[in-house]
């Protein structure tokens, strides 16, 4: 059963608690209605997931530092007066951090205190404060919709809840401390199941995993691994070149930095514009 279900959830199902002291909600509630059409094969992916369907690391028994992090779908304005197109926000964080540096990634942190119960409102408080903290969103604009399972990361031993969020009524969002997070962006749907978009990584460690090249960036890892999962699941993938692999290493770097060329040329961004990565984490 997945965690939606276990917590109850229906139409709108609210997790007890008191939720997060900086934002004056009562409960973390969850609203599976009033989506847009393009996302409800995400929301109804998401109730019936298992955990062991999204990755082999799972939370251990007991232990583990709990976390979440806030996957939030949107829609940018679209260009000459077409559809809005449907995205997803990530943040780059800061490359002076000493976990994940530089890497791109989900807003989202661990659980305080504040947050509640790490079995009911936690995970969900938890994920749009940090979301407010590290883009300055508006939280009150964040429809939850959806709780994926508690997945884990061993190199770190943190148990992360996926929360699903439609950002309803969007707000400005950019760095807040620029000593955490470096860029704050946006990236189409369409481009991430792009095949073109798509690679396996190799991790010197001898680890590999599902990769986007995508905006000038490098996204892999956990991040990654949540994204091919949602579109796999939700059958928003397209057919790729799963053998086509590359290495978090020089060759990494040059793929990454010559994307992030053409996007600026896309968008006319100057070389050397405020936020914009130098290629992707090194390891």
């Amino acid at each position: 059963m997945t965690a939606a279900a276990e917590q109850g959830t229906g139409s709108s199902g609210t997790i007890g608690g008191s939720g997060a002291g900086g934002f004056g909600r009562g409960s973390a509630e969850i609203v599976r209605e009033g989506l847009p059409d393009w996302l409800l094969p995400v929301r109804d992916a998401a109730e019936r997931l298992e955990p062991r369907q999204l990755s082999r690391f799972l939370p251990p028994a007991e232990g583990g530092r709990r976390s979440a992090v806030l996957v939030l779908f949107g829609e940018s304005p679209a260009a000459k007066g077409g559809d809005p197109v449907p995205d997803l926000l990530l943040i780059e964080r800061a490359r002076s951090l000493r976990s994940h540096a530089g890497q791109p990634s989900f807003p989202g942190g661990a659980l305080d205190e504040e947050d509640g119960d790490p079995a009911g409102p936690g995970p969900v408080n938890a994920a749009l404060r940090e979301a407010w903290e590290e883009t300055g969103l508006d939280p009150t604009g964040v429809q939850v919709f959806g709780v994926l399972p508690d997945l884990y990361i061993p190199v770190s031993n943190f148990v992360v809840t996926p929360v699903l969020g439609w950002w309803r009524d969007q707000t400005p969002v950019a760095p807040v401390d620029p000593a955490e997070v470096a860029a704050v962006f946006r990236v189409p749907i369409d481009e991430l199941a792009a095949p073109e978009r798509r690679a396996r990584l190799k991790h010197p460690s001898g680890f590999r995993g599902p990769a986007f090249l995508v905006e000038g960036r490098l996204v892999w890892g956990f991040t990654a691994g949540v994204i091919d999962r949602i579109l796999h699941h939700a059958g928003l993938e397209q057919p790729w070149d799963t053998s086509r692999e590359i290495e978090l290493s020089e060759d990494a770097v040059v793929v990454a930095t010559a994307e992030r060329d053409r996007a600026r040329e896309r968008n006319g961004t100057a070389a050397g514009a405020a936020g914009e990565p130098s290629g992707p984490a090194r390891t």
